[in-house]
C-alpha cells in the first residue's frame, strides 16, 4: 500500500469514518485506490460499495471485466442505552454480543449501579452532560427508555444533532405524539422526530424486558444492515 493511501486511511478510521480500499487483483502491481463513503454514489462501484459496507464485510468482486478486491473499514458501531431500567439489563449484553460499543446512561444512581450492569460502562449524568464525551456520530444506535421526558427529552435532541443511524424511543403512539410536541417546542424539526423509531423495536408481539430487547436489537440490525427498500418491508 502507498504510504500516502495508508496515511489517508488512517486519518479516515481515526475520524470513524467509513472508507473502502479497493485493489485490482488482476494487476500484479495490485493497483489500489481509497473510496470514501461520501464518494460512493458516484463512484462505478457504487452499489458494490454500499452493499459490501451495509454488511461490514470484505468481499472479492467483478466488475468491469476486472477481479477486484474490496477491503471495508468501517467503524466499531456504538450503542448509547439513556435509561438504566430493565430493558437496558437485556439490551446491553445482547448488544455487546454483536459486536456493539455500549455505554448507559442514566442520572438516577440506583438504576445506574455496577451491580445491575457489570461490565457494561455507566454514565451516572444528565444528558448534557453524559453525551457530549460520548463522541455519539453516525455509527451510533442510540435508545432512549426511561420514560422520562427529563431524561429522554435533551437525550433524544442530541442524537438529531450528531445524525446517529437509530434513534428509538420507549412508549406508546399515544405518549409518542406527546413527546413529539414537546421535542417540537425545544426546536427539533419534523424530519428529526420522523426518525424515531417509536413504539421501539419490531413489532414481535414482544412482552418481557429480554423480548423487547430483542425486539429492538433486531430493529437496530435492520436499519444498519439492509438497504432502504427491504428496511421498508421489515418496519
Amino acid at each position: 500500500m502507498k504510504l500516502e493511501i495508508l496515511h489517508e486511511l488512517n486519518a479516515e478510521r481515526a475520524a470513524r469514518r467509513p472508507v473502502i480500499l479497493v485493489t485490482d487483483t488482476d494487476t500484479e502491481s495490485g493497483e489500489q485506490r481509497l473510496v470514501k463513503a461520501k464518494d460512493f454514489a458516484r463512484d462505478p462501484l457504487g452499489a458494490e460499495l454500499e452493499k459490501q459496507l451495509r454488511m461490514g464485510k470484505s468481499a472479492n468482486v467483478e466488475a468491469g471485466g476486472k477481479k477486484l478486491f474490496l477491503n471495508v473499514y468501517a467503524p466499531t458501531a456504538k450503542l448509547v442505552i439513556v435509561g438504566a431500567v430493565h430493558i437496558s439489563q437485556a439490551l446491553a449484553p445482547l448488544a455487546r454480543s454483536l459486536g456493539y460499543d455500549v455505554t448507559v446512561v442514566d442520572p438516577r444512581t440506583a438504576f445506574a449501579s455496577p451491580e445491575r450492569f457489570p461490565d457494561i460502562p455507566l454514565v451516572a449524568e444528565w444528558p448534557d452532560t453524559a453525551l457530549p464525551p460520548l463522541n455519539v456520530d453516525p455509527y451510533t444506535a442510540f435508545v432512549a427508555v426511561t420514560h422520562d421526558p427529563k431524561i429522554d427529552d435533551p437525550a433524544l435532541l442530541h442524537a438529531f444533532e450528531r445524525n446517529c443511524f437509530y434513534i428509538g424511543a420507549l412508549g406508546s403512539r399515544k405518549t409518542h405524539a406527546k413527546r413529539g410536541d414537546r421535542l417540537r417546542a425545544q426546536g427539533a424539526r419534523e424530519s428529526d422526530i420522523a426518525r424515531i423509531h417509536a413504539p421501539i423495536g419490531l413489532a414481535i408481539g414482544a412482552v418481557s424486558p429480554s423480548e423487547i430487547a430483542v425486539s429492538i436489537m433486531a430493529e437496530i440490525t435492520a436499519v444498519l444492515r439492509l438497504p432502504p427498500k427491504q428496511k421498508e418491508e421489515a418496519a
